[in-house]
């Protein structure tokens, strides 16, 4: 089964041939360790990995395919460094925020995951109306280069895939924080309602639109709305300002998207999520990740709560995957089996594979995850 039907099986409950072997991508430290390890210089860690496990190499089909269409400013800000001071830098960044980050990395890193990097922002684009009205321009539908080079035709080159082909782009809060920033989000949130509102409405009718060009071309496999809402044990904002303020938006999506052909809509959300899941559930999304253990989210818990409403992605303590050996198997049969007698469930590892989690413990959970998804 190639890799597309498998995954889209999976994810929606069906019966694949072996679930999709997706351990987790590593960032740029933890694979300068990898290299230290015994990970071959050079090598793809994905095909360096299938080679110790003795499976045989497989293409980039078995990554998704996102579409590069942009839904970012057109134009972005222009990037410059502002200072430079006690080992950092404050930068403007194309977003327009005034942000601080070390100098051991340069400004790719600020909007970028390649890394763990802590960043400290200053100041933000959006701070009143006025700022407001000065960057909506730069979401216009058709602005060049929003859609890559021959779209339509690489769309047509699609029809006939193996590989998963997706769409991310920013939900409600996510963008809205990356305006204004968090704690101005949050006040506007009480203190001018009718401004939060005009800005999501805003951003909701910007992605309707940016949407329905793509599905004039091509139905995608998967939508990825990231939302990133919160913390360890809660949600940034109640569930009940999730329903006044996000959940117009999430509905209007998903019936968009599933009536385009898409059937995997995935919300991407660090942070403690249960008591946002009925929500989603609700909206019609169908997939959340990376449900990270730390912040106590426990999918057999959750399997247990919401049945087959809501399939996973990730949910692999790092933590158990970092210490290995006993510690790493006991997690992963903890919740690998129960999940996967029930389908909706690609094991991973519950965000990015940190540097503490070293290429023989990978290998090693690896191999187990490979054994319980029908691959050995």
């Amino acid at each position: 089964m190639a890799f597309r039907d498998s995954y889209l099986r999976t994810l929606l409950f069906d019966e694949p041939d072996r679930i999709p072997l997706l351990p987790g991508e590593p960032r740029e430290s933890t694979l300068r360790a990898w290299h230290q390890q015994g990970l071959p210089e050079g090598k793809d860690y994905y095909q360096a990995l299938l080679d110790e496990l003795g499976l045989a190499p497989m293409t980039n089909e078995v990554r998704a395919l996102d579409l590069d269409v942009s839904f970012n400013m057109v134009p972005t800000f222009e990037e410059k460094v502002l200072e430079h001071k006690d080992g950092h830098f404050i930068v403007q960044d194309s977003m327009g925020a005034t942000v601080e980050i070390s100098d051991q990395f340069d400004s790719s890193y600020l909007r970028s995951p390649k890394d763990f990097v802590t960043r400290r922002y200053h100041k933000f684009p959006v701070e009143n109306r006025e700022d407001w009205e000065r960057i909506k321009d730069r979401y216009a539908v058709d602005a060049p280069g929003r859609f890559p080079n021959h779209f339509a035709e690489t769309c047509r080159e699609l029809q006939s895939r193996d590989f998963v082909v997706t769409v991310d782009f920013k939900a409600p809060f996510f963008r809205l924080r990356e305006w204004c920033g968090l704690t101005n989000l949050c006040m506007f949130l009480a203190d001018a309602p009718e401004f939060v509102a005009e800005m999501i409405d805003f951003w909701t009718e910007f992605v309707s639109q940016v949407l329905a060009r793509i599905s004039q071309h091509i139905a995608v496999d998967r939508a990825r709305p990231t939302e990133d809402m919160a913390y360890k044990a809660h949600s940034i904002i109640s569930p009940a300002m999730v329903r006044k303020f996000l959940m117009p938006s999430y509905c209007r999506w998903v019936s968009e998207l599933k009536a385009a052909g898409c059937q995997v809509i995935d919300m991407d959300s660090d942070g403690f999520v249960e008591e946002l899941i009925p929500l989603w559930i609700e909206a019609g999304i169908n997939v959340c990740e990376p449900m990270e253990v730390a912040a106590g989210n426990d999918l057999v818990a959750l399997r247990e709560r919401f049945g087959k409403k809501m399939a996973y992605i990730g949910g692999i303590d790092k933590q158990a995957i970092a210490a290995g050996g006993e510690v790493m198997d006991a997690e992963v049969m903890r919740v690998v089996p129960p999940l996967l007698k029930e389908g909706g469930f690609i094991p991973g590892c519950d965000h990015g594979v940190p540097p503490d989690i070293s290429w023989p413990n990978y290998v090693a959970y690896s191999r187990r995850l490979a054994q319980l998804c029908g691959w050995l």
